[in-house]
């Protein structure tokens, strides 16, 4: 549960070489689909914008669908077609690699199965919700990253918690 990210898409560089009377030169560049939205109307770069990035990158692992999908045209984003399938669809718009164990295992007794496909479920809602409340339009309404952090411990807890007991 040890993330390590690095990206290197959203940087401020300040121009060294200037005259005395010149202005600074600052840009705020980012990976499409990944940058807040507030940076591409001039905001300064806040932690609001990194919890952002952070809530498309998990709807990215969650769906298997990039920012930048085909699938995203005419005003319709990841964050709205994750948020449109909460809490029902999740399982129609996971990616599908996640849902592998659960399929595979259908050898074992129909309880065991029932009981994974749910724990499954419960962490794909879960997970899915901290990206759509994450990727929210406005930097205020977004979560915390400590609330963030609260919420992928409980969801782990439930996991193995559902493991041990099946």
């Amino acid at each position: 549960m040890t993330a390590h990210i690095g990206d290197f898409g959203l940087a401020r560089s300040f121009s060294e070489l200037r005259l005395p009377n010149e202005s600074s030169s600052v840009g705020v560049r980012g990976t499409i689909g990944y940058t807040a939205p507030e940076y591409g109307m001039g905001s300064e770069v806040t932690i609001h914008g990194d919890v952002y990035s952070y809530g498309i990158l998990v709807l990215e692992m969650t769906t298997g669908k990039r920012p930048t999908d085909s699938l995203f045209e005419g005003g319709l984003n990841l964050h709205n077609y994750a948020k449109t399938a909460l809490p029902d669809q999740v399982m129609e718009i996971a990616e599908t690699k996640l849902l592998h164990e659960t399929q595979a295992a259908t050898i074992n007794s129909q309880i065991r199965v029932r009981a994974r496909y749910n724990s499954l479920r419960d962490c794909l809602i879960s997970m899915i919700g901290i990206g759509v409340a994450c990727s929210v339009e406005s930097p205020q309404d977004r979560k915390t990253a400590s609330a963030i952090l609260t919420k992928l411990h409980l969801i782990r807890n439930n996991l193995l918690r559902n493991r041990a007991h099946h």
